[in-house]
């Protein structure tokens, strides 16, 4: 699947390791840094979603979407993001999403608009597929961070290649491929939000971390069984990740 993820807001916050774990499947490790599991809060404008870019469809093939993801480590390392809920505007590409990469599409009412030059603001409301929730965030967006000047912690939060679900209780990875993101930091106005909640986290007990991108065009891999040996466990905060990963 080719796409593009455009006008992304990254809202990041600590949680205990144990609260994450305990939602992933067998063979899944929750990914911790600097002794925390966390949470992100991503919303942003999808674009252009086809095969490949000629054939993406106009009205089905772009629409917002808000999700509730965390980072994880399959059962041999490797790095991806874990996804709790994925709030989307249409209908009929929530429900192709949720039968082909198993991911939890929910259908929402959602709008990005610009109040001011330098601000967005994202509001989400669910109509089906999950528990009730809603989201409201405004931001203000400052300069774009130095590709040099990224943080450890601004790499782990934002650079995953891949994400991890199950089809029909099978594991499955799909690499995803795409530029360095542009990033920006940015700094939240105003925010309300119940969709981590009803994912089953608990709100920022501290000031989020605040990023926002114009975006970048994506390629998202097939789903891909993973094997899970049977010996597999989650053994709760025995994947540090290493900085930059």
């Amino acid at each position: 699947m080719h796409q593009e993820w455009n006008n992304l807001l990254f809202v990041h916050w600590r949680v205990p390791v144990e609260v994450v774990q305990q939602r992933l499947p067998r063979g899944v490790t929750a990914d911790a840094y600097d002794g925390s599991a966390w949470v992100g809060l991503v919303a942003f404008q999808m674009q252009r979603v086809g095969i490949r870019p000629p054939l993406a469809v106009p009205y089905l093939g772009s629409f917002p979407e808000t999700n509730i993801r965390t980072y994880v480590r399959g059962p041999d390392g490797r790095p991806g993001v874990w996804f709790d809920s994925l709030d989307i505007s249409r209908l009929v590409p929530a429900l192709v999403a949720r039968s082909t990469y198993g991911l939890p599409y929910m259908w929402s009412s959602m709008r990005i608009t610009s109040p001011a030059v330098a601000e967005r603001r994202y509001t989400c409301r669910r109509r089906w597929g999950g528990p009730a929730a809603a989201c409201s965030m405004r931001a203000t967006i400052g300069p774009e961070i130095a590709s040099a000047d990224v943080s450890p912690l601004e790499r782990f939060l934002t650079c995953r290649w891949g994400l991890y679900s199950t089809v029909v209780g099978r594991l499955v990875y799909a690499a995803v491929e795409h530029p360095e993101w542009p990033l920006h930091r940015a700094s939240l106005v105003d925010f309300h939000d119940t969709l981590a909640r009803a994912a089953g986290y608990p709100p920022p007990a501290e000031a989020p971390v605040v990023h926002w991108t114009p975006g970048v065009k994506v390629r998202i891999g097939r789903p891909r069984r993973v094997r899970v040996p049977v010996f597999a466990r989650a053994e709760l905060g025995m994947r540090p990740s290493p900085a930059g990963s």
